[in-house]
């Protein structure tokens, strides 16, 4: 089964905020099996369901370790949303 995961992380209180994001990303891309596509609001996440799952949360665990307070709001869907065209766009 596939999985996608739309993610965006709100470093609370973090004046370099965009670094911080930009690495999630970056430790995200370091995952070979996962699909990742970012634009400027979130960052979309796909592939095999359990792959993407143990991963995304190991490298969310990774930035509470070490940030403390931040906020992810995730959307799961159950398919490979990664090439996903829009018939309106």
């Amino acid at each position: 089964m596939e999985l996608s995961i739309e993610i965006s992380l709100y470093p609370l209180a973090q004046q370099d905020y965009e670094d911080v994001i930009w690495q999630f990303i970056k430790q995200l891309h370091q995952h070979a099996d996962l699909t990742i596509t970012t634009n400027g609001m979130s960052t979309l996440v796909s592939g095999e369901y359990d792959a993407v799952m143990s991963k995304v949360m190991a490298e969310i665990k990774k930035v509470h370790q070490q940030l403390g307070m931040s906020i992810f709001v995730c959307k799961f869907v159950p398919s490979d949303r990664s090439n996903f065209v829009s018939k309106y766009g």
